[in-house]
């Protein structure tokens, strides 16, 4: 099946080297695919790592084998498999798990639990060791490759490659934070929902890496959704090698711990919101921000019901200026609101207030603004200080095209 790319595609940045990261690609053949499918990215001894997992019920092996690991706090290398979950396989699906970190160890000379993997694409099918095996061979032999490689090797129904970088001073020296994600279906945050990696070279302490990561997650993937599915393989990890010399940052009084922070939080930002700019089948992208509600985690919760909801989501794709249905949206989110205080924006048009249409609406500039690319939303509940901004696409009958036909 042939996918267009989404007209909201931006295109591939330049991203620096990270010294100590090599990335190589090569054909595990998966899938019937004339394409590379699988990702070897090693990385330099005393590398740290931090993650945050899919917080899915039935996650996939490499998920829990990634759970175990990240503890440790050190790692080595990433193997990232495309075309196939190998999610809910049983002990076939660990067995290939184990024997893709053995066979990755003994390149490297390290511990298996150096190893992280993660896989994506259709459940249900057991990962084949041998087509592992011998991929992983070939992309030892195989000469490094670009960041934009490795993004488009780790994609699936993705349309483009996706890459960010930001920058930061930490005691005095110029850190780089890179990162490559792939995303478009079943995107709806539980901790995070998609592939994504992140490659810094500051001097990080495994544990301050994770709390940083943790709290940058929470601002970024976790408020976003394509479809309101949570993935079982949903996968961020955040790789530190110290390449740049700085002080090791161990914690928050650290010098350059807040700029640290300010940059990771800024390039999960932006690689979330290259997922949603992918959606499957999407024309638009979509703001939502709520204020006014009784607290930050309250108004996040409306406004997630309002980007899940279909019927706001294909009135968008529909340029269908119909904001009842954000009133529904609200009413349905279980969160308090009043509906004699509720007020709501299309762009900078207010179009409802006081629980009710504004005197004298005029739907043309509504209409002007759902014709663009970029909408916004804007709920106000008049209940509080809590504030809360999400971020989704529309929803086309290209959604349903491309997971009908997803499996052949």
């Amino acid at each position: 099946m042939s996918i267009e790319c989404s007209p909201l595609a931006l295109p591939f940045p330049a991203l620096p080297a990270i010294p100590g990261v090599t990335a190589r690609v090569a054909r595990a053949r998966y899938k019937s695919w004339d394409r590379c499918d699988l990702t070897f990215i090693e990385l330099a001894p005393g590398t740290a790592v931090a993650g945050v997992l899919t917080g899915s019920r039935c996650p996939s092996p490499e998920v829990e084998w990634c759970r175990k690991a990240l503890p440790l706090g050190e790692a080595r290398a990433l193997v990232v498999n495309a075309g196939n979950s190998n999610a809910f396989t049983g002990n076939r699906g660990r067995a290939a798990v184990e024997a893709i970190a053995a066979r990755a160890a003994a390149h490297l000379g390290c511990r298996p639990s150096d190893i992280f993997v993660a896989s994506t694409g259709v459940i249900g099918v057991p990962l084949p060791i041998d087509k592992a095996e011998a991929g992983l061979d070939n992309a030892f032999a195989a000469p490094p490759c670009s960041w934009e490689d490795a993004a488009a090797t780790i994609m699936t129904t993705d349309t483009f490659a996706k890459g960010a970088v930001t920058r930061a001073v930490v005691g005095g020296k110029t850190v780089s934070l890179i990162g490559i994600i792939k995303g478009s279906g079943m995107i709806a945050p539980d901790m995070a929902t998609m592939l994504g990696f992140l490659f810094i070279d500051a001097a990080v302490d495994p544990a301050f890496l994770q709390a940083a990561l943790g709290d940058a997650n929470r601002k970024s993937f976790s408020c976003i959704t394509v479809d309101g599915d949570t993935s079982t393989s949903d996968t961020v990890l955040a790789f530190a090698t110290g390449s740049a010399g700085n002080a090791v940052l161990a914690g928050d009084e650290d010098d350059g711990a807040d700029a640290f922070r300010a940059a990771l939080q800024d390039l999960c930002h932006q690689l979330a919101q290259l997922v949603v700019r992918d959606g499957e089948g999407a024309q638009k992208l979509i703001e939502i921000t709520v204020e006014g509600a009784e607290s930050d985690a309250s108004a996040h919760r409306i406004a997630m019901s309002i980007a899940n909801s279909p019927l706001v989501k294909t009135a968008i794709a529909g340029e269908d200026a119909n904001w009842g249905r954000v009133v529904m949206a609200v009413g349905k989110a279980g969160e308090p609101a009043e509906r004699d205080r509720l007020a709501i924006r299309f762009g900078a048009t207010q179009v409802a207030r006081d629980g009710l249409a504004v005197e004298g609406y005029d739907e043309a500039p509504v209409a002007a603004h759902l014709k663009g690319r970029e909408i916004e939303i804007g709920v106000e509940l008049g209940l509080g200080e809590g504030r809360a901004t999400v971020w989704t696409c529309d929803l086309t009958h290209g959604y349903i095209s491309i997971n009908a036909d997803y499996r052949s």
